[in-house]
């Protein structure tokens, strides 16, 4: 494994043996937190629908030492979940932690948007999180040890952004899915949180960045003076996924540097 396991920088969190699901897997913030549960011991299945992007993905953790998976699935087929639930059961067995962070996104105004796009953006990232849950969580229920799901959101999801309606509606939604999964599976020591990027560079907003006088721009609005990273997110995903934050339960954790406490230096004074 890296040095930065064998130092023990991941003990703490105990994730040695459990089964963790990513979907989404294949690159940006899912493949860095693959790349993190398998460094903290977990065994990590990555899902997604470019199997030679999660592959390259599983292969990568092997050669470290670690152990992963690559399954195809298509988060909005019902049929394509539940044979990839059963190949990670029977392949290391029944998922103690599951990620959605699988999701697409469409740019254009509501006025014009197809009904193509909307129902593509609402099944890929609300009703696809749901799927898997429902597959992923049955699994935990049946095994009687609890268990972890973490939806990756997005800060738009919190607050609305120009001519992405359709992506910012599907996450808000996504956090009231995963606050109804919390009080639905508490029982089962289940807990469902979300993590809510703000500004991350990813496959997925990387034509945003590719204009450099957009990226200062928005660094001088994060107080944190800098655009997140994957690994800002894995982190904070990875601590979601382990007892240590056992009594952190239906929250959506806001990983964007400071960015959504600023609206008040927009007030004329």
């Amino acid at each position: 494994m890296s040095n930065e396991n064998q130092s023990g920088a991941f003990e703490w969190l105990g994730l040695v043996g459990r089964v963790c699901v990513v979907t989404g897997g294949g690159d940006g913030i899912g493949a860095e937190t693959a790349r993190i549960l398998a460094r903290a011991g977990a065994r990590v299945a990555i899902l997604d629908r470019n199997l030679e992007h999660s592959q390259d993905v599983a292969d990568e953790i092997r050669v470290s030492g670690g152990t992963a998976i690559a399954v195809w699935v298509d988060v909005a087929q019902r049929e394509a979940v539940l044979s990839a639930a059963s190949e990670v059961s029977r392949t290391l067995g029944p998922c103690n932690v599951l990620v959605n962070n699988a999701a697409v996104r469409h740019e254009g105004p509501l006025l014009t948007i197809s009904a193509a796009q909307w129902e593509t953006a609402l099944a890929v990232n609300l009703s696809g999180p749901l799927i898997c849950s429902q597959a992923f969580g049955d699994q935990m229920v049946r095994n009687g040890m609890g268990g972890s799901i973490i939806h990756v959101g997005s800060i738009c999801g919190h607050f609305p952004r120009a001519n992405g309606g359709a992506y910012s509606t599907s996450k808000a939604g996504l956090m009231m899915l995963s606050n109804q999964l919390a009080v639905e599976l508490s029982e089962y020591g289940i807990r469902s949180n979300v993590v809510a990027p703000g500004f991350v560079k990813t496959p997925l907003s990387a034509s945003i960045y590719e204009n450099p006088e957009v990226e200062r721009r928005r660094v001088s609005a994060v107080p944190s003076g800098r655009i997140g990273t994957t690994r800002d997110l894995a982190d904070m995903i990875a601590f979601l996924a382990s007892d240590r934050s056992s009594y952190v339960n239906g929250q959506s954790v806001l990983v964007d540097g400071g960015v959504s406490q600023t609206l008040m230096k927009l007030v004329p004074r």
